[in-house]
């Protein structure tokens, strides 16, 4: 019969039944470490609590103390004493060399983006099509480009208004290059509007021109404003007007939303090209070796 190999760091119930201990033991020992390391820098170390980091050094520490601690009297328990002696060395542990605190954050935090970085591959797998593919979502340069990448924008993100001139020069420099844009209005209201205007402006073939307005024309994002770049892109204001109420532009946003939270994806920019995503602003050299290994792996 083959059992289920423990983890490298053996947890407290594995120790208790290897030696016959009672699980609540080391269950309260932990708790009593838990409650001590909540006093100390773990806050200020991760920026946020992470006791999930603390219980798997905290089990760690249980097996030192366990490895030095008293016998059990003959009823396979310790005496408060006891106890007392055995949290006793765990403390003093981390006095004498607290980079053990430090080494095992480290080693968690390393863990956690390694396994951040699997699932979000994953995601971008799993949602290629509704990534390169939907029919709904604007695309900018050439629409039947060989070379395609994707981005999550806020109209509103100075990031995003940054990357303007490096991906107006990208798509001037690569004529086989399709940006599939992913509006993603998370700044507020006024970035859901004006992603509602971008939007609308796509039924009119204005997609373009519209962004290339608002994202230039200074920050604020209101009626006045979009009103005024819709004139000056040459657009239909009163049909923008009518189609940025349209529930199914609202549902294109709310789609874009759903996705971003399938990939992890808190922030913008980011760029999605084939199963890899760069969160932040690019430069143009980054997005052109981006585009070159793209053509390069597409032969």
């Amino acid at each position: 019969m083959r059992t289920r190999a423990c983890p490298a760091t053996p947890c407290s119930a594995c120790l208790g039944q290897s030696r016959g201990l009672p699980r609540r033991w080391w269950f309260d020992a932990v708790c009593r470490l838990l409650t001590q390391l909540r006093r100390c820098s773990v806050r200020r170390f991760l920026g946020v609590p992470h006791y999930a980091g603390v219980l798997l050094l905290a089990s760690s520490m249980a097996s030192l103390a366990y490895a030095q601690a008293p016998s059990p009297g003959p009823s396979g328990s310790f005496s408060p004493a006891q106890r007392a002696e055995i949290v006793q060395i765990m403390r003093d542990a981390l006095r004498t060399d607290p980079s053990i605190l430090r080494d095992a954050i480290l080693a968690l935090r390393a863990d956690q983006q390694a396994r951040e970085a699997h699932a979000s591959q994953a995601a971008l797998i799993a949602n290629h099509a509704a990534l390169f593919e939907n029919p709904a979502d604007p695309v900018i340069g050439n629409p039947h480009g060989k070379v395609t990448i994707v981005e999550f924008y806020d109209v509103r993100c100075p990031y995003c208004r940054r990357m303007r001139p490096a991906i107006k020069t990208l798509i001037a420099r690569n004529p086989d290059l399709r940006i599939v844009m992913k509006d993603l209005p998370i700044l507020g209201p006024a970035s859901v509007l004006g992603a509602r205007a971008l939007l609308a402006a796509q039924r009119q073939g204005g997609y373009a021109a519209m962004q290339q307005v608002l994202m230039t024309e200074g920050t604020t994002v209101d009626q006045a404003t979009i009103e005024k770049a819709a004139r000056a892109a040459g657009l239909n204001w009163s049909k923008l007007s009518t189609d940025m109420a349209a529930p199914a532009v609202q549902a294109q946003i709310d789609q874009n939303l759903q996705l971003a939270a399938k990939l992890g994806l808190h922030g913008t920019p980011a760029i999605v090209f084939g199963d890899q995503m760069a969160p932040g602003a690019l430069s143009l050299s980054d997005l052109q070796q981006v585009v070159n290994a793209l053509r390069t792996r597409s032969g």
